[in-house]
């Protein structure tokens, strides 16, 4: 993602400098590498590409949710990052949150967000607590008796639809081209299903690409 070169360069580390990108990297010791999963804007599922002893991966699951993705497997990484307002279209709760294995790496983020932050305010922790409670809420009762669809369900349908929608308007001109994507079986809506991002990554007749929301 293009911000974090710029996030990189503010903090001005001494210890870690942007690289670039991972493809090329070749430098020798300690690194960090930022895999985005699905990547946006393309919203192709990634994983790491240096494959080394002596990194860090940081995965960033912004969009790693069943309306945008299969959910092929556990996010069970060192450290992942996740965040409302991908998860639900609240673009305005910015309010994220990370699953950390390590202890120190923990408490090290932990203090990292005190001295950088004056904290979030009451009324975005309100309005993030209720959107969480209504996930969650929905979400117990898929797979089970109950006859409601769990907001998954609800959001992977209402994506499949505008994602025809769109495929239908494109494919009626020859200007424009969206790219294809391979189905995988989603565990957690237990069915097979195809990736639909939140962002359309349309290409044109002069082979350039031009990014449009979908969401």
């Amino acid at each position: 993602m293009q911000s974090y070169p710029v996030m990189s360069t503010y903090l001005k580390s001494g210890l870690y400098n942007w690289a670039g990108d991972t493809k090329s990297f070749n430098k020798e010791g300690p690194y960090i590498e930022f895999i985005t999963s699905p990547n946006y804007p393309n919203g192709f599922v990634r994983s790491s590409t240096v494959n080394r002893t002596g990194g860090m991966l940081v995965h960033d699951l912004a969009y790693y949710w069943p309306q945008y993705a299969p959910i092929s497997s556990p996010a069970d990484h060192d450290l992942s990052l996740f965040t409302v307002t991908k998860a639900t279209g609240h673009a305005g709760t910015r309010i994220g949150w990370a699953v950390v294995k390590g202890e120190q790496v923990a408490k090290k983020m932990v203090n990292f967000i005190e001295l950088n932050t004056i904290g979030v305010s009451r009324d975005s922790q309100l309005r993030a607590a209720k959107i969480l409670e209504v996930m969650t809420n929905t979400t117990e009762k898929h797979g089970s008796s109950d006859s409601r669809k769990s907001f998954f369900e609800i959001t992977y349908h209402l994506m499949e639809e505008r994602w025809q929608q769109l495929r239908a308007v494109v494919n009626k001109n020859r200007m424009f081209s969206l790219p294809h994507f391979t189905p995988g079986y989603c565990h957690f809506l237990q069915q097979e299903t195809n990736p639909q991002p939140a962002f359309a990554w349309l290409k044109c007749g002069m082979n350039q690409w031009r990014t449009v929301k979908a969401s």
